[in-house]
């Protein structure tokens, strides 16, 4: 019997409707009698129900679908009988017997028997009071018991009172937690004055189970059903106040996305008759898609998920749109967990060095040893190197090594003129076509964090109104720091701790102090005679015959050609001249072969005036030191070490001092300072003191257009003065450098190694060198040490002394 509640249920002193006079005369019209016995006194036809406890004074509709119950029900109709109503024990049996029944219920008058066109069978039953089953009465085609029909004893007491009135509140408030109550139930409530009538009407509209109303249903005193009620209700408002509240919370999420569905819908209808409908939601799919595998940190990330936001509301024909997507491009394509893979070799490294690069032994041993290091302990800070050394002895060519040793990507970042801080920290994205920094930039396109960067000329960085680059610099190479360097147009931090810097500069002392204290400095001094033909022979010469295109049994260039090139075209520290004097022969003998005139030609020495032109330089000091009063000093320049001449002359005068040749404040300094100490030593040199009041001194600097200045040629200046007074000339294969102090004493000075060799080239073979410059003499080349004799002065003395050739006769 399939019993469901289908109206609400009304109480037993409600008005009730006047069809119980019709409920025998469709029950009669419904089904003609069957023969069994009469029912005996105390009898009640029963119905079994699956899911359903009638409680007195409560209607309620019936559905009968199993053939026993439409009988018995067709029965009590006819005979304007009541029924009893039972609930099953256990509802999946389909033809119940007594076994499977409970034992108490409730009296039923049948207020109509409907059968409706389809063959269905209803009833619509009002109970009216509860009984309990004494025995089954066997005989009958549906089940009979005999029972005893219980009452109720109404007592009104005020402990019942307070339970009634504590049972209305719960129930109002449990009804204010039930979302389409009828106002009706809530009326009835408070109409009813009976305390058992109010509990079982509480509990028939409660959504209680079926077995919590049968033990109701069962309890008979009236104030312990109320009891039960309470507790029943109490726990049911809990969980109809969670299921409120959980039923709010999913309203309010579900309202948010049934509001941003609409919002997105209408979005994509307007794109749509934009014409931007499918590509752009495409595109926003494909940002998202690159945004989660670009391995970004948690900080740039969620800034890429912010402004990919921001991209999807802003229509594409807005200015901001194509600014947007540039920053999210930059952010996805920069390599923000790539990491090449890292291999050193120890052996290979020194053979990789041997070969890009001839002699140089302490700088590969510095880099070896610094790859050492990283070999054995990967994570630690990496010191940054600077090459420092003239143009053209391979610094960049050394950092492009490095990197191929040590299996990295390499990049080189030009600082030359640089003068923005923008350069180097990025504009910010408030700008028109602002941009990452060239530090982000080179990161970029090296697809890796962590490749081998070059900063080339450090040196030239220069401040202006935009800013100082060179302190912008200071955090990219402080190892401290730069693991969250924030460049200004990404606005998010990007760890630079595993990139390695390399820098070169030509000067160290044009290097800000802070930035030149970061970095450990390794000098590259410039080549030898010797050292540059084993650079031409290994790499220039076969450099050059790839760039040309002919094959190496085409072409011989003799080694008394190179000495010949170096010596007299190509006087300087590095190789790069060398290179483009060697690349000019060979582009001649290119023209001959590609002519048909030869198929091999071989370029001497005596050769080279017909393809070079004239030679460039001249031994010109043996001219220049044939007259008293001219000196040879030695100097040093950004392009290396070079030969410097100091010429003083005697005039009629008053004792003035005439200084000539775009000389710095430090040099026309150290110029009086000689005068000085020549007029303080006259006597010693046998100078005649009254020549400094009837003749001015005038000296001069050749090379005039060129910007000179120093301490260190002080020494020179002297030995140019003494030589003029005293009539002695200064020795023509002799060169000197230092500083004087007016005690006479000869201060150390810089760039040994670059001036020694700078002598070399010049053909020099005495240098004259400050005592306190002795530990220098080992940074000198070994080839150089071997070609020149080496004077260590003390004061000026030694230097007259190893300077002027003999006295043959003296100033008047």
């Amino acid at each position: 019997m399939n019993d469901t509640e289908h109206t609400t249920p009304q109480s037993a002193e409600a008005p009730q409707p006047p069809v119980k006079e019709q409920a025998a005369a469709s029950a009669r019209a419904a089904s003609e009698a069957s023969p069994y016995p009469e029912l005996p006194e105390g009898a009640l036809i029963i119905l079994p129900t699956r899911n359903a406890v009638l409680f007195p004074g409560i209607v309620v509709p019936l559905a009968l679908g199993r053939p026993q119950s439409i009988a018995g029900a067709q029965a009590a109709a006819q005979e304007d009988k009541p029924v009893g109503v039972l609930l099953q024990s256990d509802p999946s049996f389909e033809t119940p017997g007594p076994e499977h029944l409970h034992r108490v219920g409730a009296v039923a008058e049948i207020l109509r028997y409907v059968t409706s066109p389809d063959g269905n069978h209803h009833l619509v039953a009002r109970g009216t009071r509860r009984f309990r089953v004494l025995e089954f009465l066997p005989g009958y085609p549906f089940l009979v018991a005999r029972v005893d029909e219980i009452g109720e004893a109404e007592v009104f007491s005020t402990d019942i009172a307070a339970r009634v009135h504590q049972l209305k509140e719960r129930a109002r408030e449990a009804i204010s937690l039930l979302p389409n109550v009828p106002t009706e139930i809530a009326s009835a409530i408070e109409q009813i004055q009976s305390p058992s009538a109010l509990a079982d009407f509480i509990a028939n509209v409660s959504d209680l189970t079926p077995t919590e109303k049968q033990d109701l249903l069962e309890t008979f005193d009236v104030a312990e059903r109320l009891d039960k009620l309470l507790r029943y209700l109490a726990q049911q408002i809990e969980v109809l106040r969670l299921s409120k509240q959980i039923g709010e919370q999913t309203q309010e999420s579900l309202a948010g996305r049934q509001r941003e569905h609409i919002l997105r819908e209408q979005l994509r209808q307007i794109q749509k008759e934009l014409g931007e409908g499918e590509d752009g939601q495409a595109e926003i799919a494909e940002l998202r898609e690159s945004i989660a595998k670009a391995g970004m940190s948690e900080e740039a990330e969620k800034q890429s998920l912010k402004e990919l936001k921001r991209l999807e509301r802003m229509p594409e024909a807005s200015a901001e749109h194509g600014m947007i997507r540039s920053y999210l491009d930059w952010l996805i394509e920069l390599p923000w967990s790539t990491l090449s893979d890292v291999q050193i070799d120890i052996a290979e490294a020194r053979r990789i060095l041997d070969e890009d690069h001839y002699g140089l032994p302490k700088v590969k041993q510095r880099i070896l040893e610094y790859l050492a290091v990283r070999k054995l302990k990967p994570e630690g800070k990496s010191p940054i190197l600077c090459f420092v050394g003239p143009p053209g002895v391979g610094k960049t060519s050394l950092g492009q090594s490095i990197a191929r040793a040590m299996g990295r990507k390499f990049v080189r970042l030009s600082l030359g003129g640089v003068h923005d801080e923008a350069e180097i920290r990025g504009h910010r994205r408030t700008y028109i076509g602002a941009l990452p920094g060239n530090v982000i930039q080179s990161i970029r396109k090296a697809g890796t964090r962590n490749p081998v960067m070059m900063l080339d000329e450090m040196d030239k960085l220069g401040a202006s109104f935009q800013g100082d680059p060179s302190a912008a610099l200071l955090e990219v190479l402080d190892p401290e720091q730069n693991a969250t360097f924030r460049d200004n147009y990404l606005a998010v931090p990007f760890d630079l701790s595993r990139v390695m810097f390399i820098g070169t500069a030509n000067v160290l002392d044009q290097i800000p102090g802070p930035l030149r204290d970061r970095m450990e400095v390794i000098e590259l001094p410039g080549y030898t005679e010797d050292e540059k033909v084993e650079i031409a022979n290994r790499y220039l010469i076969k450099r050059q015959l790839d760039a040309t295109g002919l094959a190496p049994e085409q072409s011989e260039i003799t080694e008394e050609a190179i000495r010949a090139i170096i010596r007299d075209y190509t006087r300087e520290a590095g190789v790069r001249n060398l290179e483009r004097d060697l690349g000019a022969i060979l582009h001649h003998v290119a023209m001959r072969v590609a002519e048909g005139n030869t198929d091999h030609m071989r370029i001497g020495a005596d050769q080279l005036h017909a393809i070079l032109g004239a030679r460039r330089f001249e031994s010109e000091v043996a001219m220049r030191t044939s007259v008293p009063g001219v000196a040879t000093g030695l100097a040093w320049t950004p392009t290396g070490g070079d030969i410097l001449f100091v010429e003083a002359a005697r005039v009629p005068g008053s004792g003035k001092l005439i200084l000539t040749g775009q000389l710095g404040d430090v040099m026309k300094e150290s110029a009086q300072a000689a005068l000085s100490l020549v007029k303080a030593r006259a006597s010693s040199l046998s100078v005649d003191s009254r020549l400094f009041e009837r003749s001015d001194i005038h000296v001069h600097v050749p090379a005039g257009a060129i910007p000179k200045d120093g301490p260190s040629a002080g020494v020179a200046m002297f030995i140019a003065l003494a030589s003029l007074l005293t009539g002695r000339t200064a020795r023509s294969d002799t060169a000197m450098t230092g500083e004087i102090s007016l005690r006479g004493l000869v201060l150390p000075i810089g760039g040994v190694k670059n001036k020694v060799l700078a002598a070399v080239r010049a053909g020099i073979t005495t240098v004259l060198l400050p005592e306190r410059n002795k530990k220098d003499y080992e940074d000198v080349p070994e080839a150089a040490r071997n070609a020149v004799r080496f004077v260590w002065l003390s004061t000026v003395d030694d230097a007259v002394e190893a300077a002027l050739e003999p006295a043959s006769s003296t100033a008047t």
